[in-house]
């Protein structure tokens, strides 16, 4: 009898379901329900050497395990951490958290073209309490500092997700106070050595400018800067009657 042969008989073909979805770089992430009853994430990929599908939980760890029978592998070493003093993190433990802050991480940024902007605040926020635990507990040198570096980085994403959804509610003027606490506390941070670091500070500064102006244009008027956004115009089109009558409109308010 053929083990083998039988085997792969058993095996499903993506075929179709890479048929049934062309990929589209503006379109490669979707929400489906797995056979499990557990939302999922799908994201397209057509890397021109191969193409696929890759699936992540939408909840829990991306990957759908229980590592050390926990639902995170940093749940376990802070239960391993509380009320013991000489607690430290070993090579292999710091590497478990390192996986799992990157898994975490491969989420959020999907999450993020979903307009996913709880989860993406939630993984993001996780992901923060890990880089903290690591940077106090590593007995090592090096992996106490191996996440410092994209510190610009998870504080611009999960300040990005908590802006947007103030703007989605029409609350521009929350949406620019947290852009910028979000670049105060980005300018706050203590210089890493690490090429990462500053590669990541810029692109933070310039992404948050970015959201900023778009805030900004997104915002209505209130009646004050309306009016004097007429008078402006007035002025420069030399209609100064028009601009005298929007002075007065101003004085009344």
């Amino acid at each position: 009898m053929d083990t083998e042969s039988d085997d792969s008989d058993k095996k499903k073909d993506i075929v179709s379901i890479l048929t049934e979805w062309d990929y589209d770089p503006d379109a490669n992430v979707r929400k489906i329900v797995g056979e499990d009853g557990i939302p999922k994430i799908q994201i397209r990929v057509d890397q021109g050497a191969f193409e696929g599908i890759l699936q992540l939980n939408l909840d829990g760890r991306p990957d759908g395990k229980r590592p050390h029978d926990t639902d995170f592998v940093l749940d376990y070493y802070r239960a391993q951490q509380h009320g013991c003093e000489a607690f430290e993190l070993t090579r292999e433990s710091c590497q478990e958290l390192f996986d799992e802050g990157a898994r975490v991480y491969g989420r959020y940024v999907f999450l993020l073209q979903l307009k996913e902007y709880d989860r993406v605040i939630r993984d993001t926020e996780r992901n923060m309490e890990l880089f903290r635990f690591v940077h106090r507990y590593a007995a090592h040198e090096d992996d106490r500092m191996n996440l410092q570096k994209w510190w610009p980085y998870i504080l611009r994403i999960n300040g990005t997700a908590r802006a947007m959804l103030k703007a989605e509610d029409d609350q521009y003027d929350e949406a620019l106070a947290i852009v910028d606490e979000v670049r105060d506390q980005i300018e706050a941070l203590p210089e890493v050595d690490a090429e990462e670091f500053f590669a990541e500070l810029e692109r933070s500064r310039e992404a948050l400018d970015e959201l900023e102006l778009e805030f900004s244009e997104r915002r209505p008027l209130s009646e004050r800067e309306a009016l004097e956004k007429e008078l402006q115009q007035a002025i420069d089109g030399e209609e100064f009657e028009v601009a005298a009558r929007l002075r007065d409109q101003l004085k009344e308010l």
